[in-house]
């Protein structure tokens, strides 16, 4: 059996209903292993251990007496830390937020904690979640497992380290440009964003504390070292917020896959504006050729909207409208410029194909933002078509494996490596556009190790609402042989 800290919260739940292992244990377990393997990593960032353990004492007291439990009654897990959590810091890796406490949880904490879930602490983040890469002036820098000199991704980086490295059984992310699905790519985790507005986005920063609207594009969504384990946190966490619980409830359609033999895989795999390293096209292409062996039906997917000349500008613009409502006066003028120089800027280096779209929504007024969700929305209606083919598309999540540490400013002239050229850092925005933009479900799943042993991942991509289906297609994955969470060595 592998140690206590790598097993999966389903079977540590079993054990806790057997009695061959008691929350406290558990809690005791986990906080030991943080404390031996956490100073090289950082990952974990905040710890409430007084408060997690008597929590899990008070866990096996109602295990003990019988008493109703919920899903997840005993288990400790860490938090990013963009989710408030009631007493204890929320700083969003952020000096300016570094004394704020909330006293109100998040709707997401609320959930986890009404299914009995303890919270030991949180996960280090990008300054306000805004960066590939996890690292602040707060808590400093947060290493890949894999390899030190790497980053685990961002901005759920602290959250997918911590899980690679046995810190926590699940982990709940937010992921409005990859933020769960590329840290889990790096990690070889697993990684959920759920279908548009599925998780409740109340007590997260950003936006600022207090926000009571839902952002556009963002969604909080499970990660987790196996994809059943992604399923039992995501129907925790998914739902109305109290209020809408007058209206409507959770209904989330069954997966309707239950053998590979039955998938119907559609592949976009590659596309000229944003080149992928050879080997992880050659990864997915292996893939591929193993699922049509286990007897699924798979194709080149071939629909208008799978091509990132479609689907960038439309990201990009809306992206860029969210991310401006926090810039200051000088970043919306600067902004202003990248727009008007587009043309030119290929010129001072590599760019990602319509990145002056992302400047020109900064600054856009309100009616041309309607226009361009507009368009979002009769896309989203268009896609329909392709899942009529289709159960799932399987696509690559970012051009590269997980990229060294680069903290140089300004970001937009960071550079990385494909095929041995340089290109523009944000090409790791690219494939991960389609699902944002569209609010379609995409789960992260590890499938393989690069030659220099970094882990990497295929994006599972569904019609919207189908959120099972592309988790009930990881799982038949990892069952198969074909996925699944491997320890870095120590």
């Amino acid at each position: 059996m592998e140690p206590l800290h790598y097993q999966s919260a389903h079977e540590l739940l079993r054990q806790l209903d057997a009695g061959t292992l008691t929350s406290e244990q558990l809690t005791q377990a986990l906080l030991a292993r943080i404390r031996d393997l956490n100073p090289d990593i950082n990952a974990v960032v905040t710890l409430d251990e007084n408060r997690a353990l008597e929590q899990a004492r008070e866990a096996d007291r109602q295990r003990a007496e019988q008493q109703e439990l919920g899903p997840l009654h005993g288990i400790p897990l860490t938090i990013k830390d963009t989710w408030e959590v009631a007493g204890m810091a929320c700083t969003a890796g952020a000096p300016a937020l570094q004394n704020h406490q909330p006293g109100r949880h998040a709707d997401v904490i609320q959930r986890l904690e009404a299914a009995g879930a303890i919270i030991l602490g949180k996960t280090n983040i990008p300054l306000y979640a805004t960066d590939l890469q996890s690292y602040n002036k707060l808590f400093g820098v947060t290493n890949n497992p894999f390899d030190r000199a790497r980053t685990p991704g961002g901005s759920s980086g602290g959250a997918a380290a911590a899980l690679a490295s046995g810190f926590t059984p699940l982990e709940v992310g937010s992921d409005l440009a990859g933020s769960i699905r590329i840290p889990a790519h790096f990690c070889g985790i697993f990684g959920h964003k759920p279908s548009r507005s599925l998780v409740s986005f109340r007590g997260h920063i950003p936006g600022p504390p207090g926000t009571e609207s839902q952002p556009d594009l963002a969604e909080g969504g499970p990660m987790a070292r196996n994809a059943q384990d992604l399923e039992l946190l995501l129907k925790v966490i998914a739902g109305p917020r109290p209020a809408e619980s007058r209206s409507w409830a959770l209904a989330m359609k069954p997966a309707g896959l239950e053998r590979l033999d039955q998938a119907r895989v559609g592949l976009w795999l590659e596309d000229p504006l944003c080149p992928v390293e050879d080997e992880l096209v050659q990864g997915y292409r292996s893939l591929a050729e193993n699922l049509e062996d286990k007897g699924a039906l798979v194709a080149e997917a071939d629909h208008p909207l799978l091509s990132l000349d479609h689907i960038l500008p439309v990201y990009f613009n809306l992206l860029g409208s969210l991310i401006g409502t926090s810039l200051k006066p000088a970043q919306r003028r600067q902004m202003k410029w990248i727009a008007r120089l587009e043309r030119w800027l290929h010129l001072f280096g590599p760019t990602t194909p319509f990145i002056g779209e992302y400047a020109r929504g900064v600054n856009q007024k309100i009616y041309e933002w309607m226009q361009w969700s507009e368009v979002r929305e009769k896309m989203r209606a268009e896609i329909e078509s392709l899942f009529r083919d289709f159960d799932v598309l399987l696509t690559p999540i970012t051009p590269t494996a997980a990229i060294e540490h680069d903290h140089s400013q300004p970001v937009f002239k960071r550079r990385i490596t494909v095929a041995g050229k340089p290109r523009a850092y944000m090409d790791q925005f690219c494939w991960i556009a389609l699902a944002t933009l569209l609010g379609l479900p995409a789960t992260s799943v590890p499938i393989g190790r690069t030659k220099e042993g970094l882990p990497y991942n295929v994006q599972v991509i569904g019609a919207p609402g189908k959120d099972l289906t592309t988790i009930g297609f990881a799982s038949l994955l990892e069952h198969s042989g074909l996925a699944g969470f491997r320890p870095p060595s120590e």
